[in-house]
């Protein structure tokens, strides 16, 4: 059994709050740079231009990327050898958004009470807290600061199993038509197909800790991301709507087993500063 301090986790939540917030990750910039390379259309260049010239800009000042720093989205892979001490672990998670939002100076953009008085909490806590216990004796956290713009265009729905494979693609297709420019695009498309309804929304955002670009290991769900991602990019929307072949970057599915009457699918949409990092204690 080998045993983490709560404290440990907080200080490392703080310092991935702030990293995730300033600085781009590398594929996501690689990504860019190839659709400015592709982009035929000259609004969408200049567009594509800013965001570049703006990530560049927030990295070396370590200044915020967007204004809108998001909800504090943590993943955890808990090694089932793993004892944490000296605290309570979603405890210690807050106390690191606090601190990393507050020395960051990072937008707090939570609310108390969602329904009603909508009274912000002032630290950005509390976070979302997804888990996962894993052979070993380390604990891998994962941050990812998830924007509302983005976050409002994500979409969940059942289809009946017949409508099949070209179903979950005309599904995610008109979201992505109907949403327009309103999540920044170019976007990434987290795809979760199976499951139960809440098991396809927890696959379609963890499918947004992939590598940028990087194909489901599984051949049928990389032709489905391959097929999605083409249709998308037809559509036109391109650069913060603008026009241009580049709407989206990366389609990342995941698929799990399903029930024989159901067939869950879940899309949940990042802007272009498609924003994470990691790291193992």
């Amino acid at each position: 059994m080998r045993e983490i301090e709560a404290s440990t986790i907080t200080r490392t939540v703080a310092e991935l709050c702030q990293k995730a917030n300033f600085f781009l990750p590398e594929d996501v910039l690689n990504a860019l740079k190839q659709a400015r390379k592709t982009e035929e259309s000259p609004l969408g260049q200049q567009v594509l231009d800013q965001i570049l010239e703006n990530s560049k800009m927030a990295k070396e000042e370590q200044l915020a990327i967007c204004q809108d720093c998001g909800v504090a989205v943590v993943y955890l892979e808990i090694g089932q050898d793993v004892h944490i001490t000296g605290g309570d672990l979603y405890k210690a998670i807050d106390e690191g958004v606090r601190q990393g939002y507050e020395k960051g100076y990072l937008r707090k953009s939570m609310v108390r009470q969602p329904f009603s008085a909508r009274v912000n909490t002032k630290d950005n806590t509390p976070a979302v807290i997804h888990n996962d216990i894993v052979p070993g004796d380390k604990l891998k956290i994962s941050v990812i600061p998830k924007g509302g713009g983005s976050e409002n265009c994500s979409r969940l729905t059942v289809l009946t199993p017949a409508k099949g494979r070209k179903g979950i693609m005309d599904f995610v297709v008109n979201i992505v038509n109907e949403s327009g420019s309103n999540p920044c695009p170019p976007i990434v498309i987290g795809l979760g197909i199976g499951g139960t309804t809440d098991k396809a929304m927890t696959l379609a955002k963890k499918a947004l800790l992939r590598k940028l670009g990087e194909p489901n290991p599984d051949p049928e769900v990389a032709e489905l991301e391959r097929e999605i991602l083409q249709q998308v990019n037809n559509l036109g929307i391109g650069p913060m709507g603008y026009g241009g072949r580049t709407t989206a970057l990366a389609v990342h599915a995941e698929a799990f087993p399903a029930h024989i009457a159901s067939l869950p699918v879940a899309v949940n949409i990042q802007c272009w500063c498609e924003r994470h990092q990691e790291t193992i204690l």
